[in-house]
């Protein structure tokens, strides 16, 4: 089978967490004897700031990780039709240009001989609905949708039983523990700042209480304003700058905890959506603790895949014990690892959107969502 993936960037994880996800999903796909193309504009605003920050070594980390996948550029002019020849399924990601979206909805709607879907994996949907029914989905076969309650969204918008929760997992052939254990030392947290969509609830899970139990802490991100640098400074956390996504691995294996404080839209909004960081941070076997967010489709195993800590006082209990319990530690890597490998690895997820393209073959193609 020809699989074709239209992202904003394969290249760059500079805060575009979907690139996580789509390469261990992609060479879960190769390694099972399919075509892969990835098509990526030609002006990415991630790959930009990457390389103005970091030049061409910035990608020396994906390009060693993943030294199987390469990215197709395209531009307005671009021709399309070649583009997906010889295409079984085409997955366009909600972080493209609407006149792309709009055109290979064009496309299948004339003919196309390809099974197409919009992979959507942000908030944007409740936070800026506007932004993302402004694509026009006409001709679209159905949405993946990286959540339940995201889903739930989609089917109020028209599309039934035409959107497929899809979650996102660790790629597990990159994401694991270590070969050998060394010292641990310390709480590493690897997130952005963004647009003070949690800037309280970091303070309040994580700068304040990795203080308070005697923690070192390692901050890595990108999009951290002066503000925000001096508030960590003030807790005497030590901001390291991005971090390529695939150097995560060597990070979680020199500490000895981190912690999820998801984005406020998450926990009000999308419940049950945990993103990226739960599934890798599980994956590489190094305790988790989480500020509050419920795992409204049990996902995983709270209390003993990871800690919830409810306010910041619990979070600082929580430190505490993980610092001094050897077998707490123990006991949280062997469940959260055993979960991951059970149910939420990229071999899964290639396995389900295989088995939704070959449930959809045949199938006349969902028309636009109702207004």
């Amino acid at each position: 089978m020809r699989l074709v993936y239209f992202t904003h960037s394969l290249e760059s994880c500079w805060n575009h967490g979907n690139a996580h996800f789509l390469r261990g999903v992609l060479r879960e796909f190769l390694l099972r004897s399919h075509e892969v193309a990835t098509w990526q504009p030609a002006q990415a605003w991630s790959l930009e700031n990457l390389l103005r920050d970091h030049g061409p070594a910035g990608l020396d980390a994906f390009r060693t990780a993943y030294p199987e996948l390469q990215a197709h550029i395209y531009d307005s002019e671009a021709d399309l039709a070649e583009a997906v020849d010889g295409a079984a399924l085409v997955v366009v990601h909600e972080w493209n240009e609407p006149w792309l979206v709009a055109a290979l909805g064009r496309m299948r709607r004339n003919g196309g001989r390809f099974v197409l879907l919009f992979h959507d994996t942000h908030h944007r949907a409740v936070s800026d609905p506007d932004a993302i029914r402004h694509f026009d989905l006409d001709g679209y076969d159905g949405v993946l949708a990286f959540g339940e309650t995201l889903a739930a969204v989609y089917r109020q918008w028209g599309w039934g039983d035409r959107v497929y929760v899809w979650h996102e997992a660790a790629d597990t052939r990159l994401f694991h523990p270590p070969a050998e254990e060394t010292r641990r030392e310390g709480l590493v947290w690897i997130g952005n700042w963004g647009d003070d969509e949690r800037s309280e609830e970091l303070e309040h899970f994580l700068l304040a209480p990795a203080q308070a139990a005697s923690l070192a802490l390692d901050i890595h991100g990108v999009r951290y304003p002066d503000k925000a640098l001096r508030t960590l400074a003030a807790y005497g956390a030590r901001f390291r700058g991005w971090l390529p996504n695939a150097r995560a691995p060597e990070k979680f294996a020199r500490h000895l905890a981190t912690v999820h404080v998801p984005r406020r839209f998450y926990v009000d909004r999308l419940p049950g959506i945990p993103t990226i960081r739960v599934f890798e941070a599980l994956a590489c076997g190094i305790p988790l603790i989480c500020s509050p967010w419920q795992d409204t489709e049990r996902l995983f195993h709270p209390g003993e895949d990871y800690l919830v800590a409810h306010d910041s006082a619990a979070m600082t209990r929580h430190l505490t014990a993980i610092r001094h319990d050897a077998d707490l530690r123990a006991s949280l890597v062997a469940s959260g690892l055993d979960t991951i490998r059970v149910r939420h690895t990229c071999a899964h997820r290639a396995a389900e959107l295989l088995s939704i393209h070959g449930g959809l073959q045949g199938v006349p193609m969902a028309m636009e969502a109702s207004s």
